[in-house]
């Protein structure tokens, strides 16, 4: 069982990151590159909503999960994880664009580069460490989340890694601590092992990402 439980959370965290730096990259090249009417309100409101903790909605979620049928299932999770990516990234991310020439922008457009060939061509190899930060943040998110996953997943099959091992010690009448360190270092490899590669991209992007330049 615990092998389904870690391949749930392998799946969740993997969709959960490509998606949310997908449309972390997108509103954060919007509000770092175009200048349109609601852009200050839109920075504030993304602002103000990262500055709540993300429990504080949980049961607006939970009522609309269940509106849609959506209740214990991984798709439910994807979604709310992907979405809440913009909050919490697009600021960082903001701030390492604006560190990339506007020249570029212009050289490119005078070569007939459109605004989309501009951010695939440009913007996106040059942000390889912001991506890079921006994607180990969105996957430890999901990989070690508890309390949601567990509000939302209630069949057995469908849990997490974090839910099975709360379930392994809920109970004061067990003897499976040895099973959860086990597990807790298994939880812990494939962390380690992408902050140890991508440690350098890893840095600069978080060090360039809090600056304007």
């Amino acid at each position: 069982m615990f092998g389904t439980w870690y391949a749930n959370t392998l799946k969740i965290a993997i969709f959960s990151m490509l998606i949310g730096v997908v449309l972390t990259l997108l509103t954060s090249y919007a509000v770092s590159r175009f200048r349109f009417k609601a852009r200050k309100t839109a920075l504030s409101t993304v602002l103000i909503l990262g500055m709540f903790p993300g429990f504080m909605s949980m049961i607006a979620i939970y009522m609309l999960l269940k509106e849609f049928n959506l209740l214990d299932t991984h798709i439910a999770l994807i979604i709310v994880y992907a979405a809440g990516a913009p909050l919490g990234g697009t600021f960082i991310a903001k701030g390492f664009l604006d560190t990339i020439p506007r020249s570029l922008d212009e050289a490119a457009r005078i070569d007939g580069a459109s605004n989309f060939g501009i951010f695939m061509r440009v913007i996106l190899p040059l942000s390889r460490p912001m991506i890079t930060y921006m994607a180990l943040t969105q996957f430890v998110g999901p990989w070690v989340d508890f309390i949601f996953a567990r509000l939302i997943l209630r069949t057995k099959e469908n849990w997490t890694v974090a839910v099975g091992m709360w379930d392994m010690v809920n109970t004061n009448q067990n003897t499976n601590f040895t099973l959860f360190s086990a597990g807790a270092v298994l939880i812990s490899i494939p962390i380690m092992i992408l902050f140890v590669f991508l440690q350098r991209l890893l840095v600069d992007g978080l060090t360039a990402g809090a600056s304007k330049g």
